[in-house]
């Protein structure tokens, strides 16, 4: 249970920081960009999005080096063991659609929730984050 959690931990981690690094490098790249104030806020849509594909190909490698264990669990259901079906498997938990034909087992579970959890809190930000890009911007754009 201990590597499990640990395993949890580094990947929780990663994604917490690829998406604050991101955050962060967009925020000092859009005011420098010399477009239009609406243009700069789809640049700022595109890097987020780019950043959440990140992500999920993270949680993708931990579920198929995982799922490649004897002990940490499995993706079992319409999984072929291939990491294009982790990384469908993670799109479907971190954008919290749910599962229905890969599902978990074993310890698997843990990294699942925890998915699903980060996947909600990392859009939500992102989300703030545009908000508040648009304000500035757009508001910009009336003076």
């Amino acid at each position: 249970m201990f590597a499990v959690t640990l395993i949890n931990i580094v990947i929780i981690t990663t994604v917490v920081l690829v998406h604050y690094e991101c955050l962060i490098r967009l925020n000092q790249l859009m005011p420098r960009l010399g477009v239009r104030h609406r243009f700069r806020v789809v640049i700022g849509v595109l890097g987020a999005l780019v950043a959440h594909a990140v992500e999920v190909w993270i949680f993708a490698l931990g579920y198929y080096l995982m799922n490649r264990s004897d002990t940490l669990g499995r993706l079992t259901g319409n999984f072929d063991g291939s990491f294009m079906d982790s990384v469908y498997f993670s799109f479907t938990t971190y954008t919290t659609i749910g599962f229905g034909d890969i599902t978990p087992s074993g310890h698997l579970k843990y990294l699942t929730g925890l998915e699903a959890l980060t996947g909600l809190v990392l859009i939500t930000w992102t989300a703030s984050f545009l908000f508040i890009e648009m304000q500035r911007y757009w508001g910009a754009e009336k003076e």
